[in-house]
């Protein structure tokens, strides 16, 4: 493959890239400052345009590779390129095995972890997302639905995804048209779908309201395409001070853990696929299986590992998210799970547990956002409490978070990386975390 020069302004030059970096992007060295060029590979000697500065360096767009990495290989997917998605599909496989565990390592490196005990991943295969975020916008001819650009406002319409569940794929031509009948000329929608053990579920959120067309349209799509549910909320800010509206509700979606059935509600998260669900809750409770007393679950979303950790402990549920503490509770009191399972809505990142609070707990498992939670962080450093775990979708947030865990008095006894999102450099793990005079129990 060799492209050819592209005309445009903007400083050119000639450049070897060095690494892949932690988003994808080939990084090379210009003038004492890294170029960050996507789709370039290590090893690859490129023409580039500089576009910009960036806080990490400077933006660089590829007009030609002048030699290319053995490592390139034909992405699979015909979106791949304008579709912000995915950003690693041309490097072979072996390459970006190798490249999703080092984004742990690198991570764990900076924050001065010289031999981090870092599992070799695991890896979900193709064709296994079952929640998605979408992106529509009604053009002159028709709905564009599908994911922006990378650091773009154009969304490209995908008709084929190796990511997404087929299930998925198979709702968005019925969907088209009824958005249609929801937005005006360049209006814009956002759509969240995910696969349940009852259907789909989905929630579409705009600027303004269906009126009685869209709401046919709506009602009928979730007929024909055999929804679960279907949704509407209000886009913008103070968006989740509106509760969503139903539009169709054919029959509860549902979701199980640890054997305990939960209905969701609108837009809910959850992990995105149920293999790598399945390997996080194995940690967690694997981890946690002999320890004693009372569990606190924080960041506990709608009770993916609340609900597994009930089996055997008494736990403690907290998130700010009303809609999945409330949930939860339901899905506890239908179970007859309330000697078991408290629940609480907090803000996490605004109120953090103090280390008094956090000291009634034995152990302590917390799934952040992408930012981490430097506050709680620092808070369980200051605690008593035995054994921590440890679930991130950052590496680099969760390195600084167990460097000041590990400089409160834990050990990073284990991490057990899990790659949801392939071709992308976004690695979920899970960690586990003991206090010193704990480190040989396990």
């Amino acid at each position: 493959m060799r492209r050819k020069a592209r005309k445009g302004g903007g400083k050119q030059i000639e450049a070897t890239i060095d690494t892949l970096g932690g988003r994808g992007d080939g990084v090379a060295e210009h003038a004492g400052q890294p170029v960050f060029a996507p789709f370039a590979l290590p090893g690859e000697r490129v023409r580039l345009r500089l576009t910009g500065k960036s806080r990490a360096g400077v933006r660089g767009e590829v007009l030609e590779i002048l030699s290319e990495s053995p490592e390139r290989v034909e992405p699979p997917c015909p979106h791949f390129g304008p579709c912000g998605g995915c950003t690693v599909q041309h490097l072979a496989d072996a390459a970006y095995r190798r490249w999703t565990r080092e984004l742990v390592t690198t991570a764990l490196a900076r924050r001065g972890f010289d031999a981090p005990p870092v599992a070799e991943p695991v890896f979900v295969g193709a064709n296994t997302r079952r929640r998605a975020a979408l992106s529509a916008v009604r053009t002159g001819s028709g709905v564009r639905l599908g994911f922006h650009g990378r650091e773009s406002h154009t969304v490209e319409d995908i008709h084929t995804c190796h990511v997404l569940d087929p299930a998925i794929m198979a709702l968005l031509p019925e969907l088209r048209p009824a958005l249609a009948q929801l937005l005006g000329p360049r209006e814009t929608a956002d759509v969240t779908v995910l696969l349940t053990e009852t259907g789909l579920d989905v929630l579409i959120a705009s600027a303004e309201p269906p009126g009685l067309k869209a709401r046919e349209a709506l009602a009928a799509v979730a007929e024909s395409a055999d929804l679960a549910r279907l949704a509407w909320c209000e886009a913008g800010p103070g968006e989740s001070d509106v509760p969503p509206e139903p539009v169709a509700l054919r029959r509860p979606p549902r979701l199980t853990f640890g054997g305990t059935g939960v209905e969701p509600p609108p837009g809910a998260f959850v992990q995105p696929t149920r293999d790598g669900e399945a390997v996080l809750t194995q940690a967690v409770t694997e981890w946690l299986a002999e320890a004693a007393g009372p569990v606190a679950d924080l960041y506990a979303g709608v009770g993916t590992f609340t609900l597994p950790l009930a089996v055997t402990h008494k736990v403690h549920a907290v998130d700010g998210a009303a809609g999945a503490m409330a949930a939860l509770w339901q899905a506890v009191r239908k179970h007859d799970l309330m000697g078991r399972v408290t629940a609480e809505v907090r803000d996490l990142v605004e109120d953090p547990l103090t280390p008094d609070e956090l000291g009634a707990f034995n152990a302590v498992v917390f799934d952040p956002p992408r930012q981490g939670a430097r506050e709680l962080a620092a808070n369980l450093a200051a605690s008593n409490v035995a054994t921590v775990v440890a679930l991130s979708c950052n590496p680099n947030t969760f390195g600084r978070d167990a460097r000041a865990l590990v400089d409160g008095g834990y050990e990073l006894r284990a991490v057990r990386p899990i790659d949801q999102f392939p071709w992308t450099g976004h690695v979920e793990l899970a960690a586990l975390f003991r206090r010193a005079r704990e480190a040989n129990s396990g």
